[in-house]
């Protein structure tokens, strides 16, 4: 642990940084045209090769990529200063405030001895603070499906409508597929009715996500780790194929599988 920085070393890099920022807005040609719907999808991207880093389980990649997000947030928190609207001064101050209300069990009297009753506070809270309507008002609309799925249920715990025992969501997800099987039976030859099928497969797919939480998996990591499995084994797969002079393209489905069961070895 002899690496970290002491508290004055923290905010002295910070400081730097700041000052890097100035130099490079007033300065560099790229830097000075950006706005904040210019860096929008560029922080959508920092956001998601953070995400493959923390994935990856790389400490160094993690720190590269924590670096160019509080990049992004120094850049827009600069343009909003140039705009009259906000720095990073009273962006800073905000969250403080933020985190300090919704943390009422550290600065108030209210009691919260465990997570879950914790994150309810939050959402009773922030539910007060944005005045919404509804529970799930805050749920923003361009999530992935699968996330906005996870962050929906997560808004209905905050209030207490969930299910109370494991064994009642795994029920749930047995129901839903035998709807979906009376749906779209594989062994069946008749033609199905695609939009119902698909409703029911929705439904399965949101008591799985459900039953997931139920039992502290998160369902996007375990769907990406599984799709970062089938690619190291599918490109395991074309190499070995290419080393023997192959063409997957022209080979069986059974001799692709020699390599396939393979890579599953490794």
């Amino acid at each position: 642990m002899s690496n970290l920085s002491t508290r004055a070393e923290q905010l002295a890099a910070f400081d730097r940084l700041l000052t890097i920022m100035d130099e490079l807005r007033a300065q560099c040609p790229w830097d000075k045209k950006q706005t904040t719907e210019s860096l929008r999808h560029l922080t959508i991207e920092e956001t998601f090769e953070l995400s493959d880093a923390i994935l990856e389980g790389n400490p160094e990649e993690i720190k590269k990529e924590l670096g160019d997000i509080l990049l992004h947030i120094v850049f827009y928190a600069k343009i909003g200063s140039e705009e009259g609207n906000f720095d990073i001064a009273t962006l800073t101050n905000a969250l403080c405030e933020k985190l300090i209300r919704r943390h009422p069990h550290i600065y108030g009297d209210t009691q919260a001895n465990d997570a879950d009753t914790v994150s309810q506070n939050w959402e009773k809270i922030k539910l007060k603070e944005k005045g919404n309507v509804s529970v799930l008002g805050g749920v923003p609309k361009s999530l992935p499906a699968l996330i906005k799925a996870m962050r929906i249920q997560e808004k209905a715990l905050g209030v207490g409508f969930d299910w109370e025992e494991k064994h009642q969501v795994w029920e749930k997800v047995e129901e839903e597929m035998q709807e979906f099987k009376a749906e779209f039976n594989a062994a069946a030859n008749a033609e199905i009715d695609k939009e119902k099928a698909t409703g029911e497969f929705g439904d399965l797919l949101f008591s799985l996500i459900n039953y997931a939480r139920f039992i502290d998996i998160n369902p996007e990591e375990a769907l990406e780790r599984t799709n970062l499995k089938f690619i190291k084994r599918f490109q395991y797969l074309e190499n070995s194929a290419k080393s023997a002079g192959k063409n997957l393209s022209e080979m069986t489905l059974a001799e692709m599988d020699v390599y396939w069961n393979e890579a599953k070895k490794q």
